[in-house]
């Protein structure tokens, strides 16, 4: 027994070994066109185990075919964890990783997917990172594992076996050598690589392929896969404005009532932290300030205003739910509150519970959930990476879950409610693209802000660049040009008692003294809001796409042109559906060079014709944004109405580009407590110079005023 005992330990050292070596698996069908290769035993806990939606397995079934699977991974097993290897060609560029705002191409670098609310230098730290990557070959990867991953692209190369196949440099170009000028060729873009993924603490990890046989199919099956994208109710794509922390009752109708005298569309009105009794941590109970909630929310409906409130998930002492969550918290405070395990089925009832109770039952469309992310590196707040919850995980991988969950215990709640949502958050992860909540930040970098539009759409995550401060009239015009360009269009007046538009200095704003050309500086605002509400038709329909086939609504240009090398590089500039590109500007751009793929391009408001494959220097003046219309289109625009409520806001101008537009289709969306949608086309008969809108439902949401031909703008 002795000498058998002795055999089968030698033999399991040695299949230990072979496997700490490195592996290779068979990859299984994990739905059509995706690719599961498992190596190891898994974590319990990971972003798949977790996940709220179910792929749209019909989305991918009517997916172009993609053949086989693009390439094999393999793995190897470590004390520090386990090491994936996933092979680059030469040329290959990489995009993704969820929200990078400091990055874009990304072969080269090295990336700790670390949440971290405060991403200062560019080394991977993210309100929203996402183990997900693609590339301009057309294929997808995700890493399925809930720890702070490290991701070498491309950019590490083990040491020659000999001398002689060491890398020597050309002759006389030994002093270049010694430069900062030689990283594209060194760094292995001119040559096959890989990318290596070190997934820690871990002893199995599962890694997708998704293909493509392009960017955007990829991407597009990586979004179906994780259930389709989020479809907002109609108010949601309208404007939305918070108002300032201490706001009372009164003042929030004094609010709504100025919009709508002021002719100012608005959709959504937000509440910030201190609608409740506690906010730092949080109550979830209205304050004094507030003495008949149910009634405010009742005023504001009844003239087309939604609610929305800020919390965060750190529970106060004071708060009702507090005792009872005790048993489902982290051992870990933050700011005085326990932390609700979201990962167990009853901290998301009793939280569920008590927001539909307070919130939810009297008429408030959504929530707005801060601070879920990290800042630990700052000192300021947040639970440590080795706390303990009930659910058996630790600091860490809570972390890169909670935004998620956290989404889950309010989504609940609407979701037995039968009740569409759409609101905020600030923290969010992998499989992310179905959940009706937009990232935004703290951070006040304006050219940043307008690049993360672009990048956040490669990982099934949407962003806005919200308007919350300005340096000046000017800063606060440009900010607010690219904020109704993103999906969602919010000006942030948390510490304002009026709208930035009449004073943009706090400290004169909260004493009523107004700039002496205020109304000037509305009057360019409300322009601005009303482009916005004119896209609406067009972004809804976007957003169906996004939903039905998971095409990002908002997306870099490298998507749609990756054989394109003028837009590897290019974050300033994005799709908006498959027809619009904008190209936002910061305050002090008086010129821009703007780049226009392939086709013929019209500016939106002059129709000036620019030439694809050319890189074009413009005049930008203030009151102008940088938007283009594809050759081709039919671009519905809605008459500009107090809000998306307003049946007026059906009646249609389609604006006719090129010669020979393809159809347009359009969806009558049926409402906040139905999302049924009816298709609308708009179609062009270029012969008899004529336009006709075909479907709907009987009653007809959209009826078509006017069809104007590009050539017909007027400057």
């Amino acid at each position: 027994m002795r000498i058998v005992a002795i055999f089968f330990s030698i033999l399991l050292l040695g299949v230990n070994l072979s496997v700490r070596a490195g592996s290779s698996v068979t990859p299984e069908s994990a739905a059509p066109g995706v690719w599961q290769f498992t190596f190891g035993t898994p974590d319990q806990t990971t972003p798949m185990s977790t996940r709220h939606f179910e792929p749209d397995v019909a989305g991918l079934k009517a997916m172009p075919q993609c053949g086989e699977c693009p390439l094999i991974p393999t793995a190897e097993f470590t004390d520090r964890g386990v090491i994936i290897r996933i092979p680059l060609k030469r040329d290959e560029m990489i995009y993704g990783l969820g929200l990078q705002m400091k990055d874009f191409q990304m072969r080269g670098t090295k990336k700790l997917l670390r949440v971290n609310a405060d991403p200062e230098v560019n080394t991977g730290d993210s309100h929203a990172p996402v183990p997900f990557y693609v590339t301009t070959e057309g294929y997808g990867v995700f890493v399925d594992g809930a720890r702070y991953m490290t991701f070498y692209l491309g950019n590490k190369k083990k040491k020659p076996e000999t001398m002689a196949d060491a890398v020597m440099p050309p002759p006389g170009e030994e002093d270049g050598w010694n430069s900062l000028s030689w990283p594209y060729e060194r760094l292995g873009m001119d040559q096959e690589s890989e990318v290596i993924v070190e997934v820690p603490a871990s002893k199995g990890v599962r890694v997708l392929i998704f293909g493509g046989p392009t960017m955007k199919n990829a991407i597009a099956r990586y979004n179906l896969y994780s259930g389709g994208g989020a479809l907002p109710p109609r108010w949601g794509l309208g404007f939305w404005y918070r108002l300032r922390s201490y706001a009372t009752q009164d003042e929030v109708i004094a609010m709504s009532e100025d919009f709508r005298n002021r002719n100012i569309p608005c959709d959504v009105l937000g509440l910030e932290p201190n609608w409740q009794t506690h906010a730092y941590s949080c109550s979830y109970v209205w304050a004094d300030r507030f003495p008949d909630p149910k009634a405010m929310i009742k005023r504001l409906a009844s003239d087309h205003f939604q609610v929305n409130l800020w919390q965060h998930a750190f529970v106060n002492p004071i708060s009702p739910i507090y005792e009872s969550l005790l048993p489902y918290a982290g051992d870990y405070q933050v700011w005085g509150g326990i932390v609700p395990d979201f990962l167990t089925p009853e901290a998301r009832r009793i939280f569920g519970e008590h927001l539909w109770n307070e919130c939810v039952s009297l008429g408030v469309s959504g929530f707005k959930l801060d601070e879920c992310d990290n800042s630990d590196f700052m000192g300021y707040y947040s639970f440590p990476e080795f706390s303990k919850f009930p659910s058996g995980v630790d600091g860490e991988q809570m972390h890169t879950q909670f935004g998620l969950r956290y989404q889950d215990a309010v989504l609940e709640v609407y979701e037995k409610a039968h009740q569409r949502t759409y609101g905020l958050v600030r923290n969010t992860g992998a499989f992310a693209a179905p959940y009706p909540f937009v990232l935004y930040s703290d951070l006040y970098d304006h050219r940043t802000f307008i690049n993360s539009v672009a990048q956040a759409g490669f990982s099934g995550l949407l962003w806005t660049p919200e308007v919350r401060h300005a340096a000046d009239n000017a800063d606060l015009i440009r900010r607010l040009q690219a904020v109704v360009l993103s999906p969602l269009a919010m000006v942030n007046g948390w510490y304002l008692k009026s709208p930035p538009w009449k004073q943009i200095r706090s400290d004169l704003n909260v004493q009523d003294v107004f700039d002496p050309d205020w109304e000037k500086t509305e009057a360019l605002c409300r322009d601005v809001i009303n482009l916005r509400m004119q896209l609406v038709p067009y972004l809804h329909a976007a957003f169906v796409r996004y939903k039905q086939e998971g095409i990002p609504p908002f997306r870099a240009l490298v998507v749609d042109y990756p054989e394109d090398k003028n837009v590897h590089n290019l974050s300033g500039q994005y799709m908006i559906g498959d027809h619009l590109m904008a190209v936002p500007v910061v305050a002090g751009q008086n010129t821009l060079s703007v780049y226009f793929p392939e086709g013929r391009w019209y500016d939106f408001f002059t129709g000036e014709v620019y030439t694809g494959g050319s890189h074009v220097t413009i005049e930008v003046p203030l009151d102008r944004i940088p938007l283009f219309v594809k050759e081709g289109t039919l671009l519905p625009l809605a008459r500009v109405t107090a809000s998306t409520a307003d049946p007026e806001s059906g009646k249609l101008t389609v604006r006719v580009y090129g010669q020979h537009p393809q159809p347009f289709t359009l969806y009558e969306d049926g409402g906040e407590y139905d999302p049924s949608l009816r298709a609308v086309t708009l179609t062009w008969d270029a012969a008899r110079q004529q336009g006709e809108l075909k479907g709907g439902s009987k009653r007809g949401f959209y009826t078509v005023e006017a069809w104007t031909p590009c050539g017909e703008l007027k400057n």
